[in-house]
């Protein structure tokens, strides 16, 4: 039977979404249909925002207006995305959302899909909750995608069942702010089914997939994630996933009300603008500035892994007991082969998150 799972901000929720039918659908044979955008951090994409259809080259047609990323798929210059290689390792297949299309293009994409493949199941997941935002939180930070999926869904053609995995994991709103929206426990996830994505999340980008997998592991503490080193906490609700009320998660959330008729992106931006105060593509013009202007520099392994016991030191002062692979690139700055070294010395059981310590396994590699 053919599973149709929607990543609401993609990225990471793509990553999550082939664990997620692993815990759910171990029974089916056929790989999951995973409708996803493809929207990089500046470490993958140079470019600010989502990426669109015409980004590609080697797409794969599925409806008039979905398009499929195979693992041969490429990026026009110079924009880059992880979708081709996580086509590439995983069996499921990866369409594209289009946001240039609005939140009514979004649900013309679903409903061919619907029609198309006659899914048995349909979910909406979100890892983290910020789905369920009002819009006017100070620690909402990525709303634009997620509400527009939410927006986009509410009006599909068939039922559309909205989970949230990992409470409060994207460092975005924290669980106690988020269980009273939460529904019933569908399922908790387990080491076998974090081991589903274990060679993709040494090379992903994403924080949150990694802490759901962290957590599914046995990871407990408070986990240092993003340029600002917020402290997530990697609790017993990490691993879990509850299915919400869908209808009530769009009477909640006021950015995805104001975008169920908006004519393109710009538009959702500036909703997004008028509602949250600014928007994740914003931020990532700003961060993009900012790194054009700061002259990259070669840096020998020996300077990193002295940086790097600094971090980890520092990290373990603040309260810390892990950090995400991402929190320590982007603090440390490595480029190419630098960067996959020092991945190589702090990854391990859980890949992408660094369980830190005071004897530090990097320093014996000095």
């Amino acid at each position: 039977m053919k599973r149709l799972i929607v990543a609401a901000g993609g990225g990471g929720d793509a990553v999550a979404a082939a664990m997620l039918h692993a815990a759910l659908y171990s029974e089916d044979e056929t790989p999951a249909l995973i409708l996803t955008y493809s929207w990089d951090r500046l470490i993958v994409d140079p470019v600010p925002g989502p990426r669109s259809p015409a980004d590609f080259i080697g797409l794969r047609q599925l409806t008039p207006h979905v398009w499929a990323v195979p693992g041969n798929a490429t990026l026009k210059p110079p924009h880059a995305a992880t979708l081709p290689r996580l086509a590439a390792e995983l069996p499921h297949t990866f369409a594209l959302i289009d946001p240039y299309a609005r939140a009514t293009g979004i649900t013309r994409q679903l409903n061919e899909l619907i029609a198309h493949f006659t899914p048995g199941t349909i979910d909406l997941l979100d890892v983290g909750g910020d789905i369920l935002a009002h819009g006017d939180e100070p620690t909402l930070r990525s709303p634009l995608a997620d509400a527009l999926t939410l927006a986009a869904c509410t009006r599909a053609e068939a039922p559309v069942r909205l989970l949230v995995a990992g409470p409060g994991l994207d460092g975005e709103l924290p669980a106690d702010v988020l269980r009273p929206s939460l529904g019933p426990l569908l399922t908790t996830l387990t080491p076998a089914h974090a081991k589903t994505i274990s060679s993709v999340l040494r090379w992903h980008p994403s924080e949150a997939a990694a802490l759901l997998a962290a957590t599914a592991q046995g990871a407990r503490g408070l986990c240092e994630v993003r340029d600002a080193g917020l402290l997530v906490p990697l609790t017993d609700e990490g691993p879990t996933v509850h299915e919400v009320d869908l209808p009530a998660a769009l009477a909640d959330n006021r950015l995805a009300q104001a975008l169920l008729n908006t004519t393109g992106l710009d538009e959702a931006e500036q909703r997004c603008r008028d509602i949250c105060g600014t928007s994740e593509i914003d931020y990532e013009r700003t961060k993009a500035t900012r790194l054009l202007s700061t002259k990259a520099t070669d840096t020998d392994l020996t300077t990193l892994l002295t940086r790097l016991d600094e971090f980890e030191k520092a990290a373990l002062t603040r309260g810390a007991t892990h950090a995400t692979f991402r929190r320590v690139a982007e603090e440390l700055g490595p480029r190419g082969a630098e960067r996959h070294e020092i991945g190589k010395l702090i990854t391990s059981a859980s890949p992408s998150v660094w369980k830190l310590s005071t004897q530090s396994s990097c320093r014996a590699h000095r």
